[in-house]
């Protein structure tokens, strides 16, 4: 994959990312991700993939911090 693909990628995806947040559609990358595939699906898949990234991560810092909250507080 060309870096200028994935660079797009990363910037764009933290920019939904932050748009959902803001905004409260959690699927708004989805949404996104449907308009890029009709002109590129090599940045869709890119796109999509820094996004789920993201989301897996901070699904899991979440759980750490709540695990080591309940393990300091015992």
């Amino acid at each position: 994959m060309s870096s200028s693909v994935q660079s797009l990628a990363v910037k764009l995806a933290d920019d939904v990312l932050a748009a959902q947040v803001e905004t409260g559609n959690d699927r708004l990358f989805v949404e996104i991700g449907n308009e890029l595939a009709t002109a590129s699906q090599t940045l869709e898949e890119a796109f999509l993939t820094e996004c789920r990234i993201r989301m897996a991560e901070a699904k899991a810092r979440q759980s750490l911090e709540a695990k080591l909250a309940a393990y300091r507080s015992a």
